[in-house]
Formats: C-alpha cells, structure tokens, sequence
C-alpha cells in the first residue's frame, strides 16, 4: 500500500507540475501575441503646394523586426531601406520625391519623419513593411484629407491619404458648364487671385483703364494656363511651389505699388508679366481635378469660368470704388489700408509657400 500511496503522491506532484508549466507558458506567451497585434501609426500632414510630411511612430520591438541593427542616427540608411523606401508615397501612380528623414528616440517608441513632393493627383500609399511583419499587424493612418482613420493590412497594404494633390475630389466634373462652375468657383474661392484682382481695381482711375489691365491679365494667364494644360510647358513640384510663391509677390509688388506709388504708369504691361505667372497657378487647379479625356471642354470652360468670375469681381466692386474716388481724403485712407492688408496677406503667403 505504501508503494502505492507513493505512485499516486508522483502522479499528483506530476499534474501540479504540469499545471504550473502550462500557466507559465500561457503567461510568457501573452507577450508575444500582444506584440503579433501591435501597430504602426502614421500620420499625413500638408505642408504647403504639393508638400506632405510624414510622421511614422512604432516601438522599438516593431522596429527591431524591420531593421537589423542597433540605433537610429547610426543605421539610418538601413531605416530608409527596410521603411520609407517600403512605403511609397505616389500621386496619380506617379512617385513622390523623398526629400529630408529624421529619426527621433523617445521614451518606449521611435518617430520617423520625412517630407515629399507631390505632382498633382490621389495621393495613396503602400506598406510594403507590413510583408516583414506579423500577420496581426496594422497600419494606423491619419491624414487631413480623411475625416476618420484608416487601415492597412496585410492583405490590403494600400491607402487613399487624400484626393487630387492638396484637395479632395470626389466627384467628376462632368460637361463644359461643369468646368464654367469651377473656374467660377476657383476665382471665388482663390484669395490670392482676387486680391490681385482688388489691388488692381484700387487705383484705377477710368473704366478703360481697369478694361486694359484687366484684359492684359486675361491673355497673359490664358497663354500659360493653356501651355500648361497641354504640358506644352511642364513644372515639378519644385517649381510648381516657386511658382506659387511668385503669385505671392506679385499680389505684393501690386499692393506696395499702390502705397508708394502716385502714378501707375505701365500698369498694363506689369499686369500681363505677373498673369503668365497667374496662369500657372491656374493651371494647376484645373489639372487637380483631372481632365482625362476632357482636356479641350475643361481648358475652355475652366478659362470661361475664371473670365466670368472676374467680370463679376470687376462689375460689382469698381462702382463702388468710383464712388469712393469722389471723395480724395476717404479714398487715400481706404486705399492705404486695404493696400497695406493686402500687402501683408501676400507676405504671409509668399512666407508659407518657401517655407
């Protein structure tokens, strides 16, 4: 009986032996799955024309299973290599330009950070990455073009961030009347067109005067804005932002005049230089909504539509500054102070636009 009793102690000892192993392994298994089911937070932020900077921010266990090696500053070509050249960024299937990356060391996580430039089109990014990771995985991705987060997987590793370049576009313009309203809109809707467009109306002194300059800036910017749209003449994004920023002080260059000068002669032949500068801006709005086959009905009816626009920029302030004129004192205070707000607007856009 006393060898039994003892076999049946061994059993129990065995059991209970058993069990605790089995909790062991359970508790030191619950790490990994947590980790199997981690994520990788990315986030999207315009910055200026065509510009995107990108924040990535994962644990230091995440990364380690993408990069080989220890430290960030010292391996960051190893960084670009298992991570940013895995994550495309592309507008209209066209790569983005990887410009400056930065890897930052915080306390339990890493922040990987790097700009682009971006030709015009739907942004939409790919996370080769998530190939070289645990199935449970996802992407978190947040961006100003999308009102809620969205995910990536495994077996769906692509992402829409925003659509055609800075804005989103969900709806296709359809029909030249469509392409008139839009045009419209754009001159409503494009501050820096019309305070140039008010600049301008500030100092002119006759209807044929204001019909000359206005006609020169519809001819200067209807040539570039046709090049443009018939790639006759092709920017990057580079010069696509130059070109920006030139709208910016050409908007300034009009204001100062305005403040220092006390007559405008040439006004016409300055109108026409900065509307060539105009035209591309325009051009690339139009070109943002994506013409597709529609280049001749878009290109007429956009133009249309920033001619309509302007006409009644044109028709219903400069009554109104007429008026004003009647008055020399009044007029010399309203001329200065809208010059001078107008002045400052375009630095701050001509600031944002290089920076």
């Amino acid at each position: 009986m006393d060898g039994l009793q003892l076999l049946l102690d061994a059993k129990c000892l065995m059991a209970s032996i058993g069990r605790c192993l089995a909790i062991v392994s359970f508790l030191v298994e619950i790490p990994a799955h947590a980790h199997d089911a981690d994520v990788v937070f990315v986030r999207a932020q315009r910055s200026g024309q065509n510009q995107v900077v990108e924040h990535v921010t994962l644990t230091f266990g995440t990364l380690g299973l993408l990069v080989r090696a220890k430290g960030l500053e010292e391996n960051r070509q190893a960084i670009e290599s298992a991570m940013w050249n895995r994550m495309p960024l592309s507008a209209d299937n066209k790569p983005c330009i990887r410009g400056a990356t930065k890897a930052l060391v915080h306390e339990g996580y890493a922040e990987l950070i790097a700009s682009f430039s971006c030709s015009f089109g739907t942004l939409t990014q790919t996370f080769g990455f998530l190939e070289s990771l645990p199935r449970a995985y996802r992407v978190v991705v947040e961006s100003d073009g999308s009102a809620t987060q969205q995910f990536a997987e495994f077996k769906s590793q692509s992402v829409t961030l925003w659509g055609s370049g800075s804005r989103s576009k969900s709806q296709p313009i359809t029909g030249v009347l469509g392409w008139i309203w839009l045009g419209i809109f754009h001159i409503f809707s494009g501050l820096d067109h019309l305070a140039f467009l008010v600049a301008l109306l500030l100092i002119g002194k006759t209807w044929r005067q204001v019909l000359l300059m206005i006609t020169s800036f519809t001819v200067a910017h209807s040539i570039t804005l046709g090049a443009t749209t018939l790639d006759l003449i092709v920017l990057n994004a580079r010069e696509q932002r130059w070109a920006e920023a030139a709208i910016a002080l050409s908007v300034a260059y009009v204001a100062l005049g305005n403040l220092l000068f006390k007559e405008h002669k040439h006004r016409a032949l300055v109108t026409f230089a900065f509307g060539l500068i105009h035209g591309f801006g325009f051009a690339a709005a139009l070109k943002e909504y994506g013409l597709g086959q529609s280049v001749g009905a878009g290109l007429f009816g956009f133009n249309l539509g920033v001619e309509l626009g302007q006409a009644c920029v044109v028709g219903l302030l400069y009554p109104a500054i007429r008026l004003l004129q009647r008055r020399p004192r009044i007029n010399r205070a309203v001329v200065s102070a809208a010059s001078l707000l107008i002045f400052a607007a375009a630095g701050y856009w001509f600031v944002d636009r290089i920076a």
